[in-house]
Order: C-alpha cells, then structure tokens, then sequence
C-alpha cells in the first residue's frame, strides 16, 4: 500500500514539478548536510561539541 502512495506522489511531481528555486534550495541544503559529514567522517567530531552526560542526584 506504500509502494502505491509513493507512485501517486511521483505522478504528481511529474504533472507539477517544483520550481527551479526550490530545487537549488534542495540542492544546497542538500551539499551542506553532506559537506558536513564528511569534515565529520574524516576530520572527527570537536571536543567542544560532544554532550555529556548529567548525573542524576540520587532521591
């Protein structure tokens, strides 16, 4: 039944495309995200940004 909803969506994507500044915004969020994590994979995660954990204060 998914499948079906998913083909819906395309046939109506294809009837309706979206505009091209849409697609270049996309696009962009898109080549951030994956700049991101590569810098992530191959560089490593900064100390600065790792959480820790909070103890608890026992009850």
């Amino acid at each position: 039944m998914n499948g079906y909803r998913w083909l819906m969506r395309a046939a109506l994507w294809v009837r309706n495309p979206p505009s091209e500044k849409r697609v270049k915004f996309f696009v962009a969020i898109l080549a951030v995200c994956l700049a991101i994590g590569f810098i992530e994979y191959y560089v490593g995660w900064p100390e600065w940004a790792t959480a820790e954990r909070v103890t608890r204060f026992p009850k």
